[in-house]
Order: C-alpha cells, then structure tokens, then sequence
C-alpha cells in the first residue's frame, strides 16, 4: 500500500484547482484504460486519485502563499484580517483532502466491530440494485427483457476460499463502476432516492437500504482480493472491476470470456484471506443469511449439498450364491442395500416471511406462538405477545411477547445487554445487542423484533445512535409492554399472572426503583403478601379497597420471611384493629416502596419507625403517662447511653413490654441487616443510621410498671439496671436487630434460666439395701435455707 507522509497531501486552491486536476488526469490516463471524459469529469475522491502527482506544485503553491507544507486532514487554514476592513486581504479557503490509503484502512480496520456483517452488507447492497431494477421498470419494461427473475444466489467454494454473490439487479456501466465503487462513501442508492425525490413520477414509500456508500468496502475484512463483474441493460458491454485490500488503486476490464457472461445484474467474488477461509462453508453461510437477511423481500438462494437415499444391488458372494441355488426353476432374489446419493443445489434460504408487515387481524395465535419460537429458540408458548404500528413522528412495527419462564440463573436482572429485542431497518437484522437504549434495564426480560425505516444509525449500521427518535420509540415500546403485562393481570386466568409474578416480579419492582416517570403503570402491577392475606398475593388495588374508612395511609413491614413478618411486635396495636400491613419479604421490596412514595393519593407507612400514627390518638391519656413514666423514659435512657436516640411511650405495643424502633429517617432492622450483608458496605453510615434508634416501652405491661417503681424507690438499683439491659437486648431481637454481642446475651438468658429452673425437676436419693440386708443409711447433712430472688439478681 503506498501511505503518503503529511508534507505530501495537498490543496487545492479555488483559483488553481483547474491546473492540478488536468496534471492529475493527464498521469493516470498513461497508466489506465479509462477514456479521458471518464477522468476529467470525475472530481471527487476515488481510489486511483494521483496524491503522488503534482508534489512540486504543491510545494511552489505553498511556498508562493507562504503557507506551511505540511497540512492536516480536517484542518481549515484562513488568512487573519487586517485591522481595518478596507485594507483586508481576501480570505483564502481550502478543501478538504484526504489519504485514500488511510480512510480505506479505516473502513476495513476500525469501522465494523464484527467481521460477518459483511455478507449483510453484500446482501443488502444486491438487494438495493433489485429494488433500483423493479422500480425503474414500471416506466421502462425495456429493462426486464433478459432476465425476469429477480433473486440473490450465493456460491462457495471451501477449498480455495471463495464466495461468489450474484443477483439480477440493475447492474451498473463503466462509469457508475467508477462513480460508485471508485469513489469512497459515494451512495448510489443516496443518487437514485435523490432522484426518484427530484421526479414527478416518484412513488411513495421505498425499501432501499445501503445509502452511507462503504458498504461494499465491508467485503475486505474477509477477502484480499475482490472482482465485481457487472452488467447493466443500459449497455451493450459487462465490465469487470478488481481492488485488493492493501491497495489504493484498481482496474476496470471489459469481460470478453463468454462462459462468464450475464444476462443482467452483478457478480461478486470474494477471494478470501487465509485466516477467513472458514466464511466459504455453505453452512455457515447459510447461517449468517438466515440471522441477518432473513426477511429481505427478495429470495436468498444458497448452494448446498443434498442427498437422497435408494436402493442399488449388491454383489453376491460366490459360496453363498451355490448354497442359494435351488433349481433352475427356483426364484433368486437380489440382494440390495440403502444408499445416499450427494448431489449440489439452490436452496431458499430466506423462506421465512416477516410477519409483523402482516395484518394483525389476519395472524392466528398459533402463527404468533411459532415465529416466538423459530425466533428465540424457545420451547414454551409466551404468556402474552403484542402486535403493533406505530405512526406519527416515529414509524415502526414491532411485536413484543412476555416468556412464560425466566432464563437460566435470572442474570438479566443485572446485566443491562441483553439479547432479546431484535432490531431491523428496512427488514435488515441490525443488532440484538443493546444498552439500554430501547428498553430499561428492568423489562429486559421482554422479547420481540422491531423494525423501521428512519432508525439513526451509525455508518456501519450496527450500533444505534441515542436521538430523539430513539427516545420517542422507547417510550411508546415501554407503554405497549406494559399494557401486555397489565392484559395478563387482568385475565379470568389467575394462574398466568402468579406464574409472571414468580419469574419477572423482581423486575418490575426494580422498575420502581429506576424509572420513576412509569410509577402508575408499574404499582398496579406489584404483588404483596400481608397480615390478611398469608397465602395468596394481593394487589395494591386490593389493599385499598381492603383500607378503613379511616385509615389514610398503606402500612407495611419488611422482614425477611412471612413467618417472622407476622410474629413481630409491631403488629400488635394493628391487629387488633384490624389494620391490613403488607409483609415485604423480598430484599428489594422496601426500597422499591421507599422509592414508590404513594399510591392513589394514600402514603406508605413503615410500621417499624418512630412516630407511628394509627389515628387515634388520646392527648389526654398521653398526658398522663408522660407525667407518669417521663421519669422512667428518662432514666432508661441515661442506662442504655448512646445505644438509642431517645426512650418513648408506646402507642403500637399491647403484650410486649418494649420494641426497638428505627428513627423517621434511618434504616429499619431489614434494611440494616441487607446494608450489613453488602460486599462493599459503608461502616461509617451503618454507625450513624444506627444511632437513631428509638426504644418504646409499653406503659400497661407488669415488667415497665416494675421498673417504673423501681426508678422512683430504687434508681441506682443493681438487679434495675441489669433488668433495663436485659430488656433492651431482648427488645434488640424482637424488632429484627442483631445484637453487638450474641455471646453475652446468652450468657444473660443462661443466667436467668438457672436461677428459674434450679431445683424445679430435683429428685431426692432412694434407700438401697447394703449386701448383708440392712438398708444404707446416708450421712445426715445440715440444709442449707435458701432464700427466693428475683429474676436478674446477683444472689
């Protein structure tokens, strides 16, 4: 490859851009067989361009300009103006140049990430020249004479590594060889949808899809050499144009071997390198076809190797032949075997229609349910599918379906790429490889196929640029999804939506947490067990509906199962009025009602924070207990220290003495625990969320009355403070906390059962009889009076 040093590209200036392009075309027209017209009327960037030519010019132009030699690519040089504007010397421009050496390494190297698009794009650009053949005559029938037939046929050749890609399109003349495959990023379909723009006779909507021009350029990440031989009904004579992959120039021949003449449309063969030979396997080819060109309106022939079995003789052994022999008139029977004749054919490859350009209407379920399966290689039938085109500012088809089970080891909940949507333009598979930009993270889980004709994408076609469009199409896919999944919740068919529930309800309440624009959409889908209803899940909508005419707010707990849900102390005061509390017993349950805030005008209240409000408050008769046991909060509070923020009375306790609370704005027991459980949790925070701790007592249960008494008599009382630790440590389990020290704890409760249990199951000694027949009279011992004690005591 011959690669140009900076000093070497040059400019063309406006008022002598005349003089270099005849010195141009005068160099390359020694050296090629293309006619003068051909040279001097092409002015854009092409393969052949002399950059080596006119170097001398070069150097006496910049000299005379006083400019700088070496120039870079992309830069714009302009004169500075003077101070005053009527001495001002004219602004001198310049155009833009560029090492074709350089831009086709580019193209090859740098701009497809994957190297098998490349037979997508052969594809395509074949299906562009069918398009072009099939809307030109309508007006001219003239066009069709040689060859009606319009298809792709692709041929391998393993061996020497070879694809052959032929289709009867419209082919292209001597110059559209140089104009479309000479010139870099020059789009000849971009030419004709100008002029079909341009004509009166235009029609409407059109399917053409290569319009960035380097497509065919993709065929040099697999191939070393390719040839394109081309035939156009427009002229009498099939040209051969020949470019290698480490070269900046080609040729252009007229093909005079009949045996390779066409009728009508392009051939291409690709001689591959030796490391991509593995492309030329009729399997794989067919593979790649049926992944990427499945729908392409036009037939996709592959040759590929056959068979069929029959039956030949077989040759009888001459021993077993004499025994055989029964007579001259016996009857001998042949003896054969089943064999497999190969032999080579077309085969439709792309038989597979798309079925979202159908009506709706006219598609069966079972259509629905197999093209689901073909697509996904799935085995089950979805629990729902959504067929629909969207018009307007954005114009697309899609079908989107909800699987009936989720995927082995549920991964796609964290991982943002995911393989399920399916995304085409111009019926032309683009990419199944997505970040997030059609769909959230948390319906990744939704499956299906989009397709458009205005889609931003980039020059290689495989990734989607973000744009307004792309925005407007998310949020219109989001909205189907889910009113997909709200059609199954609402089917006479309980069953399908708990089966959802069991495999995707994890998602959508990570929605909660990550798309707050969707919140109404998502909370009338979520599904809670609670203190009415242990068995089966209840819906939002069911709880409000369940609500007191009273009660303003939705109650919840979390824990880490129903059974400790339904056990804890916070229910108390609840239960007996016959308050429904939600049990959140999934991890992520409290942050994505934490996040969800409210539904239906109705807040979410923690029944494990402070300051809970059940609506019945009696500010007389919390006024008397605050005078009665405000000393007692008070001297609880100087024992426990830093434990907890403050000691209160109780309004949610009615058999328990005490309940550890978390404070308005800091971690409940759950969610302290789930913090604890984190690989890079933050110490620091769990420190200053666990200071707000707020430890209630219950005024009417005998143990706060006993040391109620005891704070007014005896405050400095040994066995009172131990008896106020032991509370608050036994308080610490019952609300869900994890003690700071387990193993004195139990030697608390150790210590107590001792003394509960000493001497309760004591069986005094029997008399025995000795060996010579009087009984064993054990030795009298003076008893010991011991005194009862309280619970807690040293004694």
């Amino acid at each position: 490859m011959h690669r140009l040093s900076r000093r070497s590209v040059f400019l063309v200036l406006r008022d002598g851009g005349a003089r270099h392009r005849s010195a141009a075309a005068a160099s390359f027209s020694c050296a090629t067989p293309f006619p003068d017209s051909a040279v001097e009327s092409d002015t854009k960037l092409r393969w052949y361009s002399s950059l080596t030519t006119g170097r001398s010019n070069t150097a006496r132009s910049s000299t005379q300009l006083n400019l700088k030699p070496a120039l870079f690519l992309g830069n714009r040089y302009e004169s500075t103006a003077a101070a005053s504007e009527a001495s001002a010397p004219p602004v001198q421009k310049y155009e833009y140049q560029a090492e074709v050496s350089r831009l086709m390494d580019l193209i090859v190297n740098s701009l497809y990430s994957n190297k098998e698009v490349f037979l997508r794009e052969l594809i395509s650009n074949a299906s562009d020249a069918l398009d072009k053949l099939r809307f030109l005559s309508v007006t001219q029938p003239d066009l069709m004479k040689e060859a009606a037939d319009l298809d792709i046929r692709i041929q391998t050749d393993k061996d020497n590594g070879i694809i052959t890609i032929t289709d009867t399109g419209i082919g292209m003349t001597q110059q559209e060889l140089v104009d479309c495959l000479g010139t870099i990023a020059q789009s000849g379909t971009a030419k004709f949808l100008k002029a079909l723009k341009d004509s009166k006779d235009a029609g409407g909507d059109n399917n053409l899809i290569g319009q960035f021009g380097v497509g065919f350029y993709s065929a040099f990440l697999v191939a070393e050499r390719v040839a394109v031989s081309t035939k156009s009904p427009k002229s009498d004579k099939q040209y051969v144009w020949e470019g290698e992959a480490n070269s900046s120039s080609y040729s252009i021949r007229e093909e005079t071997d009949p045996e390779k003449f066409i009728p009508r449309g392009t051939r291409l063969t690709l001689y591959l390198k030796r490391d991509e030979k593995g492309f030329a396997h009729p399997e794989r080819i067919q593979k790649l076809v049926k992944n990427y060109s499945q729908f392409v309106s036009f037939p996709i022939y592959t040759w590929q190797e056959k068979g069929y079995t029959k039956e030949v003789e077989v040759d009888e052994d001459p021993a077993e032949a004499k025994n055989d022999e029964q007579g001259e008139k016996a009857e001998k029977k042949r003896k054969t075997k089943t064999v497999v004749e190969k032999y080579w054919d077309w085969e439709l490859t792309n038989e597979t229609q798309p079925i979202w350009l159908r009506n709706p209407k006219e598609v069966t379920t079972e259509e629905y349910n197999e093209f689901y399966k073909k697509t996904f290689n799935e085995y089950l039938e979805p629990l729902a599918s959504s067929h629909f085109t969207t018009e307007g500012e954005v114009e697309f088809r899609s079908i989107l379906y909800v699987p009936a089970v989720a995927p082995m080891g549920k991964e796609d909940i964290v991982n943002p790429k995911t393989k399920n949507i399916r995304l085409y333009v111009k019926r032309v598979f683009i990419s199944d490889d997505f970040d997030g930009e059609l769909f959230p993270r948390y319906l990744s889980f939704v499956k299906g196929v989009v397709d458009s004709n205005d889609l931003p994408l980039n020059v290689s076609r495989e990734i989607l640029q973000e744009s307004r469009i792309v925005r407007i199409m998310r949020k219109r896919l989001v909205r189907k999804a889910f009113d997909m999944i709200l059609g199954i919740s609402m089917s006479d068919n309980r069953d399908d939506y708990d089966k959802f529930w069991e495999n995707f309800g994890k998602h959508l309440k990570l929605g909660c947490i990550e798309d707050r624009d969707n919140h109404k959409r998502i909370a009338p889908l979520l599904r809670f067990f609670s203190s009415q209803s242990e068995q089966d899940m209840i819906s939002l909508d069911e709880y409000v509906e369940n609500m007191k005419p009273d009660q303003k707010d939705i109650y919840y707990v979390a824990s880490d199962s129903v059974t400790s849900a339904k056990n804890t102390p916070f229910l108390e005061r609840l239960i007996e009025k016959q308050l429904e509390v939600l049990y959140l017993v999934d991890p992520i349950d409290e942050v994505a009602i934490q996040n969800l805030k409210s539904y239906k005008e109705k807040n979410f209240v923690d029944i494990s924070k402070e300051d809970l409000d059940l609506g019945d408050k009696n500010e007389e008769k919390e006024k008397v207990m605050k005078q009665e046991f405000g000393p007692t909060c008070d001297w609880i509070k100087n024992r426990l220290g830093d434990k907890v923020a403050s000691v209160q009375i109780s309004n949610r306790l009615s058999s328990s003495p005490c309940v550890l609370v978390s404070g308005k704005f800091g971690w409940s027991a759950n969610m302290e625990r789930l913090m604890k459980a984190q690989t890079t949790g933050d110490m620091s925070s769990l420190e200053f969320m666990r200071g707000r701790r707020v430890f209630e007592i219950n005024p009417e249960h005998p143990i706060i009355k006993n040391l109620n008494a005891a704070c007014k008599t005896s405050p400095d009382d040994t066995d009172a403070l131990r008896a106020i630790d032991l509370l608050y440590d036994a308080a610490l389990v019952s609300s869900g906390f994890t003690p700071d020290d387990p193993a004195q704890l139990g030697g608390k409760i150790y210590e107590m059962m001792g003394m509960a249990l000493s001497g309760k199951w004591f069986t005094p000694e029997v008399q025995y009889q000795q060996p010579g027949g009087h009984p064993h009279i054990p030795e009298t011992v003076e008893a010991e009076v011991v005194e009862p004690v309280e619970a807690g005591s040293q004694k």
